[in-house]
């Protein structure tokens, strides 16, 4: 019978030789495939964030064979970005690799270090603290700001989110939900007194920062507000989607109905979803 410990070798074993199978498929067809040899960095990024939001989708859904699905042409994208790192003699897939090993064990001092000797941290008891320590030595590593790590190109919602949770690693933050509701409520009268001066720019503004205060009141409430939306946006797909076949069904379209009649389908849509 298998030990524990021949099993655990058995299967990074597997592993190992799984990866290596891959990296030897990417250098065939970047040398003998048009289509590969033709690729740069460039011309792969539009695809790689694609992939990224083809995953996104299959865990939104909770879909376990679109996750490895996508994680594996996500793994992909990676390999080919390191194999063209090679070919301009600026990195290797090695490289790639033991540089985030190398990161991950020193952003993580309170499991391959000790805590107590670096100046700045705290000891951790809880997933803040690691979160806390983490901001700090990556302001050590050469990080000019807190905030210098949330990606410009990030969705609005996504880096208002990134913004809120990195700042608060740092003690700006609101203690309870209550203060934050609180400012919700004065962002809503301050986009209501700009409405009234009806100032596009200014209305504009303050529209921002009521969003950004709901998506601060979300992380307060422990929901993704990302994720809140989108849940949102896909029961709006439902229903809508609902409301045209009901309309086919009666020999309309939406077009031809009035606004009564389409609010009376989608009430039937709600009734559906419970």
């Amino acid at each position: 019978m298998e030990s524990s410990k021949e099993s655990s070798e058995h299967r990074e074993s597997s592993v190992a030789d799984s990866f290596t199978r891959l990296v030897g498929i990417m250098d065939e067809l970047r040398e003998k495939c048009p289509w590969d040899r033709k690729q740069t960095l460039q011309s792969l990024r539009t695809l790689t964030i694609e992939e990224l939001y083809e995953l996104a989708d299959a865990i939104t859904e909770t879909d376990w064979k679109g996750i490895r699905e996508e994680l594996g042409d996500l793994l992909l994208h990676i390999v080919f970005y390191a194999r063209i790192g090679k070919e301009q003699g600026q990195f290797t897939l090695d490289e790639v690799i033991n540089g985030v090993c190398d990161k991950l064990i020193a952003r993580h001092p309170h499991i391959y270090g000790d805590v107590e000797k670096q100046e700045g941290l705290v000891k951790v008891t809880s997933e803040d603290d690691v979160k806390k320590n983490w901001e700090q030595l990556k302001l050590k590593e050469g990080k000019k700001s807190v905030l210098s790590g949330v990606p410009g190109a990030l969705p609005a919602t996504v880096k208002a989110i990134r913004l809120q949770e990195k700042s608060a690693q740092v003690g700006f933050e609101w203690e309870v939900p209550e203060q934050v509701w609180d400012k919700v409520k004065e962002e809503m009268d301050e986009l209501q007194d700009a409405v009234s001066l009806k100032d596009p720019e200014k209305i504009s503004e303050e529209f921002g920062d009521l969003v950004f205060s709901l998506i601060n009141y979300a992380r307060f409430l422990h929901i993704d507000a990302e994720n809140s939306l989108e849940g949102t946006n896909r029961k709006f797909i439902a229903r809508f989607t609902y409301m045209e076949q009901e309309a086919v069904s009666r020999g309309k379209s939406l077009a031809d109905m009035s606004l009564e009649e389409m609010d009376r389908i989608w009430g039937d849509a709600k009734k559906r979803e419970k």
